[in-house]
Order: structure tokens, then sequence, then C-alpha cells
């Protein structure tokens, strides 16, 4: 028995291993938890950040921080087999939004979890999937970041009755600024914000944010594909006076978001 520990921890030392290591994602790595999470089976889209384009422009257009995080959180919540989510994307208030960054989150088993990052930095980061500003919902992939995070919109159906993916599904990145870097505006009816991919979960069709119950099949850099809606925009019940008569007195910002993984 002394002879045989002797020889493994020879191989150990050896192999670049510690002594009972069982290697990545192993009962003893210290990590197999977060190495679980992200070992999909599934081809990865992407793996290596790409530069951003524009990035000036960005900052610029869309008051971009680089010092603050974002101060809200991520409240988990589940309905069923769907994670229910709510997220304080209300950046300190309608006034102070365009002084505050986005909050930057990524789409885990055990819910959406925040990611601590400025502004800027999530420019150069693949370690947040979306991210949210009031009613501005950006992913991490074309002019929004680094990664390949891209959305197609669900066609035809609701959110419950799309249970897969189909066949030939294209995944659209966010892509709000032309070759000369000149801003690409939403139709929505409040101008000056970028038409990002999930662009079509809001309407301001009058003098609130109404929501359209638009659902989206979000795919992830690892492969994973989040089926997703935003359901509301406003606290409490203004979600419901919004939608119903145009008009709400609730704070918005506070976005419900709900989803599951399809694959």
């Amino acid at each position: 028995m002394l002879a045989r520990s002797l020889l493994s921890l020879l191989l150990g030392l050896v192999l670049g291993c510690p002594s009972g290591d069982t290697g990545p994602g192993g009962d003893d790595s210290g990590d197999s938890g977060d190495t679980a999470a992200h070992d999909t089976g599934l081809d990865a889209v992407c793996s290596e950040p790409t530069e951003v384009a524009c990035v000036d422009d960005m900052i610029s257009d869309l008051s971009l921080q680089d010092e603050k995080t974002s101060k809200g959180e991520i409240e988990p919540g589940e309905d069923g087999d769907d994670h229910l989510d709510a997220v304080d994307a209300s950046a300190g208030g309608y006034s102070n939004a365009s002084k505050n960054a986005y909050l930057y989150a990524k789409f885990t088993d055990a819910g959406l979890e925040k990611v601590e990052l400025t502004d800027e930095e999530a420019l150069e980061s693949m370690d947040w999937d979306i991210a949210a500003r009031r009613f501005i919902v950006r992913l991490n992939g074309g002019s929004s970041g680094p990664s390949c995070v891209g959305a197609a919109a669900v066609e035809g159906q609701t959110y419950a009755e799309a249970q897969e993916v189909p066949d030939g599904v294209e995944y659209q990145m966010d892509d709000f600024y032309d070759e000369d870097c000149d801003i690409k505006e939403d139709n929505r009816g409040l101008p000056g914000n970028p038409d990002v991919a999930l662009g079509a979960w809001w309407t301001y069709p009058d003098t609130c944010v109404a929501t359209t119950d638009q659902a989206f099949f979000v795919q992830l850099a690892d492969g994973r594909v989040v089926k997703l809606a935003i359901e509301t925009y406003y606290a409490e019940d203004g979600q419901e006076e919004c939608n119903a008569d145009g008009s709400t007195s609730a704070e918005g910002g506070y976005l419900t978001v709900r989803w599951r993984f399809v694959n």
C-alpha cells in the first residue's frame, strides 16, 4: 500500500496534478459546480471575444459608465418549470438613468445571476449574457458586446406554446450601428434608443411602456438556448394599468423575466 501511494504521488508530480485530483469537473477539483454549469455537451457558438465596433460612439450614445456598476439586484423566482426573475433595471429612476450603469447578468441553472461589471468593462467581457437599463435590453454580441449571444423572435406561438426551437432558426445579434457608426434607432415610440435584438418586447403607444407578449429564443455562447419573455416593466400593478388604458403611475424599470432552457 505504501509503495502504491508513493507511486501515485510521483505520477501526480510528473503529470502536474495533485494527488487525489480527479481533473476538471471532478469531485475534488474545487470548482466542479462552475465547470458543470458550462459543460453543456453542445458545440460552442464562440469561445473567444471579438472586438466591438463603434465603442466611442456607443459610450456617448448610450451614456455608458466607466466606473459605476448597477445598484440594481435580481430577485430569483420560479413558476412551474420557468424561472421568473425580478430584475431591478430602474437605474435610479427615469431622470437619473443616463448617470447609471446597465445591470449585467448571465443565465444559470439557478436563475439569472448578476455580474458586477461597469459598462465599459462589459465591452471586453464574455462573462455576461444580457443587460438591462430601463426598457433597453441588450445581448452580449454584435454592437453590444464581444460575445455571440443572439435572439430570434418566436413566430406564431405564445411563450407557453413554443416548446422547442424550430429547425433553421436564425439568431440575430444586436446590430444598431451602421458602417459609419451612426446609430440605428428603434421605431417603438421613444426616440434615441438603439434598435436591439430583443426590442420587440415593448412598445410606447402613448404615455407608457406597454408589453407585447413577444417571446424569444436566445442562443448563448456555449450553445444553450433560452426561451424568454419579459412580462412587466412597471412595479406592482402598473403594467396592467398601462396595457389596459395607456397610463400608469407606477415606477418603471422593474422587469419580470420569464425564461427556461430549452436544450
